[in-house]
């Protein structure tokens, strides 16, 4: 898995908001599309490359550069097939409705889904939870081979969780926050702390915490997620590369 991007409600200056590149068997799957990730798809693979796009719900942050990347595969002279783009229903509505009516029609192949759904995207089983959020999301479970991806998306804590990240090789957990969610948010969003609690729980064998706050401190996240796990676990940052078959970052 390649981080494009991991900053939380907007790109801090040189970064980029939720996005990540998962690839089994030579199949290239972008799982959201936030803020600023496209220019760091790009620079690894071209648009046309890519085999499918997964996007857990609809706020900007996840999916605001599915406009460019689907620009970038039909404004061209040999425009790319259409690449699937699974999504839960409405939450594209707007990104589609950027540009001209039809002039992006034949770039995606639209397949929604109901948060809960299972189902197949090349190589990769997907299983889908719906988690709290302000829009609806899906928490993602990704599995190829033997190797397991959970991805919370954005969420606030729901029983169905532990589930979503159950013995999970790699869990990618929200943390906006380090300790506390403010009160008002605390039914949506998640904290690094919570991360760490989840993962204990779940028995999950290594924890990635994205979806920071531009300008949160790294540090202060990892201390309050490793007071309540006792694995492996990092904060994500645009350019690193996570192997699911072996236990170090590459």
């Amino acid at each position: 898995m390649l981080v494009l991007g991991s900053c939380g409600a907007w790109p801090a200056a040189g970064d980029a908001c939720s996005g990540f590149l998962v690839e089994h068997e030579g199949f290239q799957l972008v799982l959201d599309l936030g803020y600023a990730t496209l220019p760091r798809l790009l620079a690894v693979t071209p648009a046309e490359s890519i085999d499918a796009v997964l996007i857990s719900h609809g706020h900007p942050d996840h999916c605001a550069d599915l406009n460019p990347f689907l620009r970038a595969r039909a404004l061209r002279d040999d425009p790319a097939p259409a690449v699937p783009v699974h999504a839960p229903a409405g939450a594209l509505d707007r990104v589609l409705a950027l540009d001209r009516p039809g002039m992006l029609d034949d770039a995606y192949e639209l397949r929604l889904f109901a948060p809960g759904d299972r189902f197949d995207i090349g190589p990769f089983h997907v299983a889908t939870w719906a988690l709290p959020h302000m829009v609806p999301n899906a928490g993602v479970r990704l599995s190829a081979g033997s190797r397991t991806l959970a991805y919370t998306g954005d969420t606030g804590p729901s029983p169905v969780l532990a589930e979503l990240a159950r013995h999970a090789d790699l869990l990618l957990a929200e943390a906006t926050y380090a300790e506390e969610v403010p009160d008002e948010s605390r039914a949506f969003l998640f904290s690094a702390r919570q991360a760490g609690e989840l993962a204990s729980e779940a028995g999950a064998k290594r924890l990635v915490l994205t979806h920071l706050m531009p300008g949160a401190d790294p540090e202060r996240s990892l201390a309050a997620a490793r007071r309540r796990y006792q694995g492996d676990v990092t904060v994500a940052h645009s350019g690193e590369t996570y192997d699911l078959t072996m236990s170090d970052l590459t």
